[in-house]
């Protein structure tokens, strides 16, 4: 598997903390408090008007473009994302069509979250390791802002919206890649969006806005975190995880130039980084600094805004990229990237 290109599309407006002082009580020390340790800054956020398979489309006819790719060739398109156009047909249908794409091309969805893109790499991979396709576009992105109510603080100052285009294909003799795919759905209620489904269909009730106990405004159809869960679930999990997964690929921690996580917020990147006792210099965390929890594209996004010129002037890149998060889910993977020259992030629309 050859990772061929990268490119991630963000929206152009930015919300900061620092506007939201009503959200917080006017409490101007909490508002630097969270900044210092949790990251919180800024954060990139959709119109009413523009969808995850927008940023997609964008993110990936700009790819196309810069490759040089006919469309021919793309034999699979894979999409991830928990915010989709529609409850059917499915996102990478509609942008198979938008994007002109050959009939002879598979499409389909992956509904994941955090850990989606490393999940659409491990597929992609399988597709093409096993010859089923040759080249397969992967479609990350999400508009979780989209998800959350405006006044509940526990969750809106924190997600962004993004959407990435990956290209894979295959070659011959390429360095291995190792993956690492893990699930936990007894947690399943711990970041979920509780109505609106078929479970728990859209009606008055579940549109109608509640306090919780904690000051925080939601309706069954916005987007609830128990936050203490999943912190806990994070840094348990995640780095028992990573040390597995080098050790079955007989891989020093050293050996690794780069350790790409999900862009949850600082405060977890760096514990972490700290249980792992990785150099942090390693560890790209600005990301969420600069554009919020962007879900599926958030490692994308990492790498397209933090290491673009790294990955452009290195013959071979060693990564390990990591996603956990909704599901519960999580997944890992190894892998080398030859020098990159198609590796950017640009802003919606292009």
């Amino acid at each position: 598997m050859k990772i061929a290109g990268i490119v991630t599309c963000v929206p152009p407006h930015e919300k900061s903390i620092d506007d939201e002082l009503e959200l917080f009580g006017g409490n101007v020390k909490q508002i630097a408090r969270l900044k210092k340790t949790i990251g919180l800054s800024k954060r990139r956020v959709v119109d009413a008007s523009t969808t995850a398979a927008d940023l997609c489309e964008q993110a990936a006819r700009h790819l196309i473009e810069q490759a040089s790719l006919p469309l021919d060739v793309i034999d699979t398109v894979i999409c991830v994302t928990q915010t989709p156009d529609y409850i059917q047909p499915c996102n990478a249908a509609v942008l198979h069509g938008r994007l002109g794409l050959s009939k002879n091309c598979a499409a389909l969805d992956v509904n994941l979250g955090c850990s989606g893109y490393v999940y659409g790499l491990w597929l992609a991979h399988s597709l093409l390791a096993s010859g089923a396709s040759q080249r397969v576009l992967l479609l990350a992105g999400d508009t979780m802002s989209r998800l959350v109510h405006a006044k509940d603080r526990a969750v809106a100052p924190l997600f962004g919206d993004g959407g990435s285009a990956t290209l894979l294909e295959s070659v011959d003799g390429g360095a291995p890649a190792y993956f690492s795919l893990q699930s936990d759905g007894a947690g399943y209620d711990k970041l979920i969006v509780p109505a609106g489904g078929a479970r728990q269909p859209s009606c008055a009730d579940t549109k109608t806005v509640a306090e919780d106990a904690a000051g925080n405004l939601r309706s069954p159809e916005h987007l609830y975190m128990d936050g203490a869960e999943i912190f806990n679930f994070s840094i348990t999990e995640e780095p028992q995880s990573v040390r597995e997964l080098l050790a079955y690929a007989q891989v020093e921690f050293d050996a690794v130039d780069y350790f790409v996580f999900h862009q949850a917020n600082r405060y977890v990147l760096s514990n972490i980084a700290k249980r792992l006792k990785l150099d942090v210099s390693k560890v790209p965390m600005q990301t969420v600094e600069r554009y919020g929890n962007q879900s599926s594209a958030s490692i994308p996004s990492a790498i397209c805004g933090e290491l673009a010129g790294t990955l452009a002037a290195r013959e071979s890149t060693h990564l390990l990229l990591s996603g956990f998060g909704v599901g519960l889910s999580w997944a890992s993977v190894l892998l080398e990237v030859e020098e990159l020259a198609v590796c950017e992030l640009i802003d919606y629309p292009w």
